[in-house]
């Protein structure tokens, strides 16, 4: 659907700072860009609102960064949603409902992932950092807690977009990734649950100045 199309291309602007914070954006600036008609755009910008990734103002709508509080508490959330998630893929793994293949590709995915972070590749490895941290909510089948976490990872990525830095302790990411898919792939809930949320609070606490941090 063209909605559907007009949501992504225009959510993909926003996350790689194309239109950063602050930026105003309105139907028709936005239908040219895309090259699309405005009604999609407009039903995209809606969308767009409703996950909290822009605001109406006036004509048109801003992007918006969260202020440090409202940062603060995503994190706290993506924290509480990981814990969640990962605990689950545990459980289904020691209940034998995860595939040997998807585990597999998990763990490429976690060691291209450190292999880009070490090489500093910075866009790369917080496009492929997510990508491991969203196959194992995925494989943890819970829907609404994916759904959930796709729209706190955006918040996050954009509010702090502006201060995107290399990770400071790039060994200490890779070792909790590594522990973490161990838990998974040994089936222990509490103990993936623990690392995951251990995980996303380390890397709160690390950006220190809110900067972003691949993890």
């Amino acid at each position: 659907m063209q909605n559907d199309v007009a949501h992504r291309r225009l959510r993909e602007l926003i996350l790689d700072g194309t239109y950063p914070p602050g930026a105003r954006l309105t139907e028709l600036d936005a239908a040219a860009a895309l090259q699309m008609s405005r009604t999609p755009v407009r039903e995209a910008l809606r969308a767009l609102a409703a996950n909290g990734l822009v605001r109406p103002t006036g004509r048109g709508v801003v992007v918006v960064a969260l202020d440090p509080a409202d940062l603060e508490d995503a994190y706290q959330v993506r924290a509480a949603l990981e814990a969640l998630t990962a605990e689950t893929a545990a459980r289904r793994q020691r209940d034998g409902r995860i595939a040997p293949a998807d585990l597999v590709a998990l763990e490429d995915l976690a060691a291209t992932t450190a292999g880009a972070t070490d090489a500093g590749r910075l866009s790369e490895a917080v496009a492929l950092n997510r990508r491991f941290h969203r196959r194992v909510a995925e494989l943890a089948g819970n829907a609404i807690a994916l759904d959930t976490l796709d729209r706190v990872w955006d918040q996050i990525h954009v509010s702090t977009l502006r201060s995107l830095a290399p990770p400071a302790r790039h060994a200490h990411v890779t070792a909790q990734h590594t522990d973490l898919l161990a838990a998974i792939r040994a089936g222990a809930p509490e103990e993936a649950g623990r690392v995951a949320r251990l995980h996303v609070l380390d890397t709160r606490a690390s950006a220190g100045d809110l900067s972003a941090r691949p993890a």
